[in-house]
């Protein structure tokens, strides 16, 4: 007998994926704090590439094999992918807790890939439970209540350190001894608070359905048959070699994407302390101004990500979510491109703050809003184009190596740039952004080419 799943409703939608928002917390944190940690810390520009370089390598070994390990596990009391959210929450809880007391560029690096680790051990399963959890027909609507919380969790975390100066709670140049400010370390404690307790929320509220017997039978046959490891390693074997035409041509359109987003979080805080405030220098206030207005303006890409993000999915339905990819990368690289030609005294309208002084948005703010349509896009309409093509036992395993198509292009971007690429424009983090906002256009012209139809048409 098949198993038909029941219709769920908003808000069961809304408890299941609640935990993608502590964890998209967390990775706003990095995003828009890292490479100011490292340089409070004495790193220069140049070693920043590497200094990054956590993310893609944890991604790489651990998004496949946490997918198989997923698929192949059931327990009656902890469920299939629930596990792993929580074992991840709590691992990356502590990092955000010790980050801001790093003493040294090396504890700042080591602690980062403990933290990113933990991010993708959490993370990678949360495709796959939208599939084992949604109808079809409610698939786009699951990955992009995912882009949702991407954008409110990584909102939040761009304007908590704005927010706690705005309200008093910090002085603009209070340090600590290692000279990172103090609003750092309490917008990462407050961010361990948010990764425990968003996915504690979804873990108690969401059930996960039990596999049938034929499924049961299969994976006790599967661990009988041979070492886990081995398994493991077959089943990314086999899934490389019958990947499906839609996956393989998104491969190009991810290299580009994830080349330029990787460069953009890298470099913006450095471009505009040089190109807004003339400020090259990390002991500088203006490099500190910098590093505020980055959160705030990455606040803003993510704000427009979560208001669009709802708005795709009619849009998506008229056009095609490969459409709606094409012309949403084509905003946020031109967005890119248009960054040094900004700046934050040319100002486009005053809004009203309660706790303080006025809040001017000045043109810097432009290009926010080409980069959140992008970025919203970026997280849902993929995974929309992908998820009717794949088999459902291998779902994870398949959302495993389709994330390995974020963290390679961002591997590959950490050695070109730290050895070639970086010295090839000049040594101007400036540069860097505008090649990040060619490469975002670049990925607009490969959707183009993707191909939909049968088993790999776009889930309505």
């Amino acid at each position: 007998m098949i198993f038909e799943k029941p219709r769920l409703n908003f808000w069961q939608i809304w408890n299941m994926n609640f935990g993608f928002f502590g964890i998209q917390f967390s990775f706003g944190l990095q995003q828009s704090n890292m490479s100011a940690i490292y340089k409070y810390l004495g790193a220069n520009e140049a070693s920043l590439p590497m200094l990054w370089l956590a993310g893609p390598i944890t991604g790489l070994i651990l998004q496949p094999i946490v997918g198989a390990i997923s698929d192949g596990t059931w327990s009656p009391r902890f469920g299939r992918r629930k596990p792993f959210f929580l074992i991840g929450a709590l691992i990356s809880s502590i990092a955000l807790v010790i980050m801001p007391f790093s003493s040294s560029i090396m504890m700042a690096a080591s602690l980062l890939w403990i933290l990113d680790a933990a991010n993708n051990i959490a993370m990678e399963p949360y495709r796959a439970f939208v599939a084992d959890k949604l109808q079809k027909e409610q698939h786009s609507f699951g990955f992009l209540m995912q882009s949702f919380f991407t954008g409110l969790g990584i909102t939040l975390a761009n304007f908590t350190p704005a927010i706690l100066v705005a309200l008093g709670f910090f002085a603009f140049n209070d340090k600590m001894e290692n000279g990172i400010p103090v609003y750092t370390y309490w917008a990462f404690f407050i961010g361990a608070i948010a990764a425990i307790g968003s996915v504690l929320l979804s873990v108690i509220t969401t059930e996960e359905y039990p596999p049938t017997q034929q499924e049961l039978l299969a994976m006790k046959q599967e661990k009988e048959k041979i070492y886990i490891l081995v398994r493991i390693y077959m089943d990314i074997k086999e899934a490389f070699t019958t990947m499906p035409l839609t996956m393989k041509q998104l491969i190009p359109v991810k290299f580009f994407t994830w080349y330029a987003m990787f460069c953009y979080w890298q470099y913006i805080t450095s471009t505009l302390s040089i190109s807004i405030f003339n400020a090259p220098n990390q002991a500088s206030e203006g490099f500190s101004k910098a590093q505020l207005l980055t959160g705030n303006l990455n606040g803003t890409y993510n704000i427009v990500c979560f208001l669009i993000a709802f708005a795709l999915v009619p849009i998506a339905q008229k056009i095609g979510a490969k459409g709606v990819h094409f012309i949403a990368l084509l905003l946020g690289g031109i967005g890119l491109i248009s960054i040094p030609y900004l700046n934050n005294s040319d100002v486009l309208f005053y809004l009203y703050n309660p706790f303080g002084n006025t809040i001017t948005i000045s043109t810097i703010y432009l290009y926010s809003f080409g980069l959140g349509i992008s970025w919203a896009s970026m997280m849902a309409m993929p995974y929309q184009l992908l998820a009717g093509s794949i088999p459902k036992e291998k779902r994870g395993i398949y959302m495993g190596i389709f994330n390995m198509f974020i963290v390679i292009p961002m591997a590959i971007q950490v050695v070109t740039m730290q050895f070639f690429v970086y010295d090839l424009l000049g040594r101007n983090p400036i540069n860097v952004i505008r090649l990040a906002g060619l490469f975002l256009i670049i990925g607009a012209i490969f959707t183009l080419f993707i191909t939909v139809k049968n088993k790999n048409k776009v889930v309505e």
